[in-house]
C-alpha cells in the first residue's frame, strides 16, 4: 500500500498520513458495516460523496495491475488495498476542494518544460521528446496533464497544511551549537567496584535461594526421542517423495492418537531417553528445542536436516541444585548481577539527591581515572550513543553513570567546548533539513487526526463481493 502512494507521488508531500489513516480504519473496521443505499454502483461513502464501482474500475485500470495479479491475490485483500488507495486519493480531492486550491494551466505547462526529460542536450524543451514520452506511456497530453495537475494540487494542499514549520534560524543554529559542541570527561570503569564473584559465600548463596525461591524453579521435563532422516527411514540420503509419505504417515498418526512407542513399533532407529532436563548455558540443540516445544506432549518437529519424534514423560518444578557445578555458577552469576545492580542504584540516587560530589568521586576512582573527549551528540566511540544524548542534557560538574556495551562508567563532565560551523556545511545542511522535516511531520500527524474526526467512510460490502466475484 505505501508503494502505491509513492507511484501517487504523495511521498515528498506527506500524503501517506492519509493512507495510514484509511488502512488503520481498514484493519480495525473503523469504516462501519456498510451504508444503506438504493445505488448498487456505489462501493463507499464519504460523507455525502458518492464512490461508485465505476470509479473504483477506473482506479485499477489507472493503477496498471493486470486481472491476472488481482485474480492471484484475492486471498491477499488485494481488491481492500486498491479500494484504500482510491478513498485516500477521493480523501485528498475532497479537502483540495474544501481549502478552494487551484492552479492554473500557464503552471501546468512551466512544469512541462522545465521537466529535464523532455530536454535536449543544451537544456532546450523539445516537443518531440514529450510527444514520444506521451505515446510511450500511452497517455494522451489532456490525460497527463490532468495527472500533473492533480499532483501539484496535492503538493500545494500540503504545503498549505505544513505552512509555518521553518523553524527560525537562531533557534536552529543554537540547538546545532548544543549537539555540536564536545564534551570533556573523567571517567573510570565500575567493575572494580562491584564485589567479586568468589567472594560470595555458600551462606549468601542459601539465603539468596530462600529469598527468590519461587522465581528460581525450575520446570524439568523427562523425555525421550528419535532422530529421522532419509537414512535411517528409508536407507538413502535423498529427501524423495518416499520419505517425506513416511514423515506425513506419523503426523497422521500422532493426529489420531498413537502412542510413541505404537508410531516406533515398524522403525528401526535408536531411541534417546533424558531424565530431569532444563536447558543450560551448555547448548544441546536437539533437547532445547524438545524443551522448547514442551507444551505438545508429543510430537514431530524439524531439527536442521533431521526430523525429531519425541514424547514428553513428566513434567515438574524444582528449585537449583547447587552441587551442579553449572547451577550454581548460574545462581551466583544472578547474585553478582543483582549486587552491581544494587550498588549502581545507589549512586544513582546520590547523584539525584545531590549527595555525590567531587570528593566522593575523586575516592572512587581512585588511580584508575581516565581522560576523554566526546565530539558531538551522536559520537558514540566511548559510550552508548543513549548515554550520550543524555550527557548532553546536563551541566558541567554533573555526574552520570553511563555503559558501553556491558561496561558501566560513572563520568564527570569537566568542561564543554564550543565547536564553530559554517553554514554551507553539509552537516548543518542536513540538520537544519531534519528539523524542518519534523516540524512538519508533526503538523501533518495533527492533520490526520483531524482527517479521522472530519470525515466518515462507509463501505457497501456487497458491491465488494460482486467486484471480488466479477475477478474470480
Amino acid at each position: 500500500m505505501i508503494e502505491k502512494l509513492k507511484e501517487l507521488g504523495w511521498k515528498k508531500t506527506g500524503g501517506f498520513l492519509v493512507m495510514a489513516f484509511v488502512a488503520f480504519a481498514f484493519i480495525f473496521g473503523g469504516f462501519g458495516g456498510g451504508f444503506s443505499t438504493n445505488n448498487q454502483n456505489n462501493i463507499a461513502k464519504i460523507n455525502k460523496t458518492n464512490v461508485t464501482s465505476q470509479d473504483f474500475i477506473d482506479y485499477i485500470n489507472q493503477s496498471g495491475i493486470s486481472q491476472e495479479a488481482i485474480r492471484d491475490n484475492l486471498e491477499n485483500n488485494i481488491i481492500e488495498e486498491l479500494l484504500s488507495g482510491l478513498i485516500s486519493t477521493t480523501l485528498i480531492d475532497l479537502e483540495i476542494k474544501d481549502f478552494d486550491l487551484s492552479i492554473n494551466e500557464r503552471t501546468i505547462l512551466k512544469n512541462i518544460k522545465e521537466n529535464k526529460n523532455f530536454h535536449d542536450e543544451s537544456g532546450t524543451f523539445q516537443r518531440i521528446k514529450y510527444e514520444k514520452f506521451l505515446l510511450s506511456n500511452n497517455l494522451s497530453a489532456p490525460m497527463f496533464e490532468l495527472q500533473l495537475k492533480n499532483r501539484e494540487l496535492q503538493k500545494h494542499l500540503f504545503d498549505f497544511i505544513g505552512a509555518g514549520t521553518i523553524t527560525p534560524n537562531f533557534l536552529i543554529e543554537k540547538k546545532f551549537e548544543e549537539n555540536n559542541k564536545s564534551l570533556d570527561i573523567e571517567y573510570f570503569d565500575m567493575e572494580n567496584l562491584y564485589r567479586k564473584k568468589a567472594d560470595y559465600t555458600a551462606n549468601e548463596i542459601e539465603v539468596f535461594m530462600d529469598e527468590n525461591k519461587d522465581q528460581l524453579k525450575r520446570e524439568y521435563i523427562d523425555f525421550k526421542y528419535v532422530i529421522l532422516n532419509p537414512k535411517n527411514l528409508i536407507g538413502i540420503e535423498e529427501f524423495n517423495q518416499e520419505f517425506f509419505d513416511v514423515i506425513d504417515s506419523i503426523e497422521n498418526k500422532i493426529s489420531q492418537g498413537s502412542t510413541f512407542d505404537t508410531i516406533l513399533e515398524d522403525i528401526n532407529v535408536d531411541i534417546v531417553e533424558v531424565n530431569e532436563f532444563a536447558p543450560s548455558s551448555s547448548k544441546q540443540i536437539n533437547e532445547d528445542l524438545i524443551y522448547s516445544k514442551k507444551t505438545s506432549k508429543i510430537d514431530l518437529i524439524e531439527s536442521g536436516d533431521n526430523f525429531l519424534l519425541y514424547n514428553i514423560d513428566n513434567q515438574y518444578d524444582r528449585a537449583p541444585d547447587l552441587n551442579d557445578e553449572i547451577i550454581k555458577g548460574e545462581i551466583v552469576e544472578l547474585i553478582y548481577q543483582k549486587g552491581k545492580f544494587d550498588y549502581n542504584r545507589e549512586i544513582i540516587e546520590e547523584i539525584q539527591n545531590k549527595k555525590f560530589d567531587n570528593l566522593k568521586f575523586e575516592e572512587l576512582a581512585g588511580s584508575k581515572k581516565e581522560y576523554s573527549s566526546i565530539n558531538s551528540i551522536e559520537d558514540d566511540k566511548l559510550i552508548d550513543i543513549n548515554s550520550v544524548k543524555m550527557l548532553y542534557a546536563l551541566p558541567v560538574n554533573s555526574f552520570a553513570l553511563v555503559n558501553k556495551e556491558d561496561k558501566i562508567y560513572l563520568v564527570k563532565i569537566t568542561r564543554t567546548n564550543k565547536n564553530s560551523f559554517n553554514e554551507t556545511d553539509e552537516k548543518y545542511i542536513k540538520f537544519v533539513n531534519a528539523q524542518n522535516t519534523n516540524n512538519r511531520k508533526s503538523i501533518l500527524q495533527s492533520y490526520d487526526q483531524l482527517l479521522n474526526t472530519k470525515y466518515q467512510v462507509q463501505l457497501n460490502q456487497k458491491t465488494i463481493d460482486r467486484i471480488k466475484n466479477y475477478f474470480k
